[in-house]
């Protein structure tokens, strides 16, 4: 008798550690990747594996450990923006206040995820994200990313970025530099039209400057050196990053590259066959 009551007691302990699915109002509709139904899947998933071992401890990750904040992947919290700074005719730098001074638990190439309603047939959220000012509000969740970076663990990183997919490259580049025993050397690519539409121009001026650090542009909407900076003319190209500067790149490593990716879906997968015909194998780039 005694048994039976410790097993439905169990059975009641496991049932109050099952995931709570979403409601309908939870999932803001914008096709957002994972979407909340989308993490309550793997956390049932976690939750089944879990109970048919009898194991609680499968339930706690290292992912729940690195995320000392408020930030949630299920949930979207409000941020008050505090500074917004155009940077070029596109691009924007927008700070947000953190909440109660907490820490957001964002490691170097993890992202968050935007709630919005409505997205434009050209632009998507660019329109949206345009009407910002200070003081108001956006609504974020995460963070979100499988690529972690740890120092010294490649000899060094090729950076492929496309307009604003420099972003992701940002935190991991100054992550190295900021650490003086992180050896890595970085070969960053930033692809642009023009070259007025390159952002973060003295940030990357200043990080070029560090012994393990060089940076390079391709400019689509450009063919004249002479119009650019001296100190631009030697390190930029003109056109579209194809097979043949990939492999350029790739050969002019100083140590054997990891590469990683982050630009328009089309770039991304462009990029992703350039490195294989330049001699890397599937698990020596990541793509964002």
């Amino acid at each position: 008798m005694m048994d039976e009551r410790e097993e439905d007691a169990d059975e009641e302990a496991w049932l109050q550690l099952r995931p709570v699915e979403p409601l309908p109002s939870q999932c803001c509709g914008s096709g957002c990747s994972p979407c909340v139904f989308d993490l309550y899947h793997q956390e049932l998933a976690k939750w089944e594996a879990a109970r048919a071992s009898k194991d609680r401890s499968l339930l706690s990750g290292e992912e729940s450990q690195s995320c000392p904040s408020k930030l949630s992947p299920e949930t979207f919290l409000a941020f008050r923006i505090s500074a917004m700074d155009r940077l070029t005719e596109d691009t924007y730098h927008v700070r947000f206040a953190l909440p109660r001074n907490c820490q957001l638990g964002l490691r170097p190439g993890q992202h968050l995820v935007l709630r919005y309603t409505q997205c434009y047939p050209t632009g998507l959220m660019s329109r949206y994200v345009r009407s910002w000012s200070t003081g108001d509000t956006a609504f974020w969740r995460g963070p979100f990313g499988d690529f972690f970076y740890k120092a010294n663990q490649y000899g060094e990183l090729l950076m492929l970025a496309s307009g604003t997919g420099l972003a992701p490259m940002v935190p991991v580049l100054q992550t190295i530099t900021d650490n003086a025993e992180d050896e890595t050397f970085v070969t960053l690519v930033g692809c642009f039209k023009t070259f007025e539409g390159i952002y973060l121009k003295t940030f990357l001026q200043e990080q070029a400057r560090f012994w393990n650090v060089r940076t390079f542009f391709v400019l689509s909407q450009e063919n004249s050196p002479e119009k650019l900076p001296q100190s631009y003319r030697e390190k930029t190209r003109f056109g579209r990053l194809a097979q043949g500067l990939i492999k350029e790149l790739v050969g002019s490593c100083r140590r054997k590259p990891f590469a990683l990716v982050c630009g328009s879906a089309e770039f991304t997968k462009d990029m992703a066959k350039c490195l294989l015909c330049a001699g890397l194998a599937e698990d020596s780039y990541f793509l964002f």
